[in-house]
């Protein structure tokens, strides 16, 4: 069975013009003629073509492509194989492209406009971007998510490097607190659960002490958040949630 070259064009995703080109200049010479003189493309000339596609999504010269496909001593097994490891390393190029992309629009859903060497000085591996889309999901109706918007949209990198200084020295105060042996449900625990409340107030929306016992709820019974505090000290995540939830209720009595 043979088939035109419209038709063949129409089957590969190419212009006509092109597999004129190939013809011309040996790439791909149909193997028939029609009584007409018409180019007729049998499955052999199929394969080649796809071959020839492969390659040249892949950015190879033309004169590269001819040269891969002529070579008398190439194992056809071979040569897939190696189109293989080629499509599968580009695959995880663009994947990554696009992972960067993605990470790039979550930033600015966030209002964080840095740079990723920026983000990485200010926040090091606790990036908050990698949650932005749950965040979205679960909170994005509410004014405390579209006041954080607000109000970080015009953050600096000078900005964040304060609040993550205050996050830090914060840590370092809670987890000398532990060490001290001092009760989550003592005063100084509690302000120091005060401070942390108010610190969200200062830099991302109003924290009532209500939604704060939520938080602090939710460092102990969501894995990531509890890792994020055991880093500073083990054992510090469920001290902070007794401490949070002492503090509300001495100030809601």
């Amino acid at each position: 069975m043979s088939y035109s070259v419209g038709q063949v064009a129409d089957f590969a995703g190419v212009t006509v013009r092109t597999l004129h080109h190939y013809d011309e200049i040996g790439l791909l010479t149909p193997g028939e003629r029609s009584h007409a003189g018409h180019r007729r493309y049998d499955d052999a000339d199929l394969d080649r073509l796809q071959q020839i596609l492969f390659y040249r999504e892949l950015g190879f010269p033309l004169e590269e492509v001819a040269a891969l496909l002529d070579d008398p001593d190439a194992d056809p097994r071979a040569q897939l194989r190696r189109q293989h490891e080629l499509l599968t390393a580009r695959i995880e190029r663009l994947r990554k492209m696009a992972a960067a992309v993605e990470h790039a629009m979550e930033a600015r859903e966030m209002g964080i406009d840095l740079t990723p060497e920026e983000r990485f000085e200010v926040f090091g591996d606790n990036d908050p971007e990698q949650y932005a889309q749950e965040v979205r999901r679960r909170w994005g109706d509410t004014g405390e998510y579209a006041e954080s918007r607000r109000r970080t949209a015009r953050y600096t990198k000078d900005d964040w490097k304060r609040a993550q200084a205050e996050t830090d020295a914060w840590g370092e105060r809670y987890a000398a607190l532990m060490a001290a042996g001092e009760p989550p449900t003592g005063q100084a625990a509690m302000d120091l659960a005060e401070e942390h409340r108010r610190h969200i107030c200062r830099w991302f929306y109003t924290c009532s002490y209500e939604l704060h016992r939520c938080l602090g709820d939710m460092y102990v019974s969501d894995e990531r958040f509890t890792a994020y505090y055991e880093a500073m000290r083990p054992g510090l995540a469920a001290h902070l949630h007794e401490a949070i939830a002492a503090n509300a209720a001495r100030h809601t009595a």
